[in-house]
C-alpha cells in the first residue's frame, strides 16, 4: 500500500507577507487570522502501484487558522481533467496521507476535506516565474525576488519542510480563487517553489 514515489515541481502562494511564518513551522503565527493559500504540483515522474504519475498536475487549496498547528484546516484537491481515474485516485491517496510519506503529516491538520474536483488545469514552469490556471477557479503566478547576484535566485538552503526540497526559491505572488467554499485574494504575498521527491512510507 505504501510503496510509492513521486517527483516534480511544487510551488505555493498564501496571504502572508514574505516569508510565511507557517512555512518555517506551523507553530508560528501567520500574518492574518486566517491563512488562505495553495500548493501547485506538477508530477514529472512517479509511480503508485501500477499507476504512472508523470504529467499529472494538481492544486491543493486550503484555509487554515493563524496558528496552523491548531488544525481545523479546510482543504480542496483539484486534479487536472487530463488525469485518468487511476491517476486521480493515486493523487488523492497521496495528498490525504493514506499512503504515508510527507503528506501524512499535513493530513492530520485537515478537518474538512472538501470533495475533489476535476478541471482544466495548466502549470507554467519558467525559470523565474511559476504560474497556474484552473479554468473558472484559479489564476496565480509567483516570481522570484531579486538578490544581490542577479544571476541567481534568493533561496532558503537547508530548511526543514515536509513537502518541499531542502533548497527553495523565495518568491512573491498573487492569486485569485473562488469555488464557493474557499476564497483567495492575494496580491504581492508569500510565494516559493522547489523540486520535490516524495516516497512512502
Amino acid at each position: 500500500m505504501n510503496d510509492w514515489w513521486a517527483e516534480g515541481l511544487l510551488f505555493e502562494n498564501c496571504n502572508c507577507t514574505a516569508v510565511c511564518p507557517g512555512h518555517i513551522h506551523f507553530s508560528q503565527r501567520c500574518t492574518h487570522e486566517v491563512c488562505h493559500g495553495f500548493w501547485a504540483i506538477r508530477f514529472e515522474g512517479g509511480r503508485v502501484g501500477g499507476t504512472d504519475l508523470a504529467g499529472v498536475e494538481v492544486v491543493v487549496v486550503y484555509e487554515a487558522p493563524q496558528v496552523m498547528v491548531e488544525g481545523g484546516w479546510r482543504q480542496r484537491i483539484i486534479v487536472s481533467d487530463r488525469a485518468d481515474r487511476g491517476q486521480r485516485r493515486a493523487v488523492e491517496e497521496i495528498i490525504a496521507g493514506v499512503r504515508g510519506g510527507p503528506w501524512e503529516v499535513l493530513a492530520r491538520f485537515v478537518s474538512d476535506a472538501l470533495p475533489t474536483l476535476s478541471a482544466p488545469l495548466h502549470i507554467d514552469d519558467a525559470p523565474e516565474r511559476k504560474a497556474v490556471t484552473v479554468a473558472g477557479l484559479l489564476e496565480s503566478a509567483v516570481e522570484s525576488i531579486r538578490g544581490r547576484n542577479r544571476e541567481n535566485p534568493v533561496t532558503f538552503a537547508n530548511i526543514y519542510n515536509k513537502v518541499h526540497d531542502a533548497t527553495q526559491v523565495i518568491a512573491r505572488g498573487s492569486a485569485r480563487f473562488d469555488d464557493g467554499e474557499i476564497v483567495i485574494d492575494n496580491e504581492g504575498t508569500h510565494g516559493l517553489w522547489s523540486r520535490f521527491r516524495w516516497t512512502g512510507p
